[in-house]
């Protein structure tokens, strides 16, 4: 299924790979200073100038999921997880302009 080229696939992949992030920073960061999930996400939605900055580390690997699937030739799907990323990072400037 991941070496199909169409853009749902990359759409998907854009959405999915941030969130997988997430948890993997939480894994990474949090984890091994006994933090519960539910605490990160309430130390999270407490500090509200974090988030827009966590949500810039998860897209780091959109961006690697970006290069593999443009060095790959299937630049459809690479269409579709450009796009979630500007959406992504027209979220970014959204927060830090609200809570700036």
């Amino acid at each position: 299924m991941l070496k199909r080229d169409n853009l749902p696939l990359g759409i998907v992949l854009g959405i999915f790979t941030p969130v997988i992030a997430f948890f993997l920073y939480y894994l990474l960061v949090f984890m091994p200073r006994d933090k519960s999930l539910s605490e990160f996400i309430t130390l999270i939605m407490g500090n509200r100038q974090m988030l827009p900055k966590l949500i810039s580390i998860c897209l780091l690997l959109n961006g690697l999921v970006f290069y593999f699937y443009t060095s790959s030739r299937k630049d459809i799907t690479a269409k579709g997880i450009f796009l979630v990323t500007m959406l992504y990072a027209i979220t970014i400037i959204f927060l830090k302009l609200l809570h700036g």
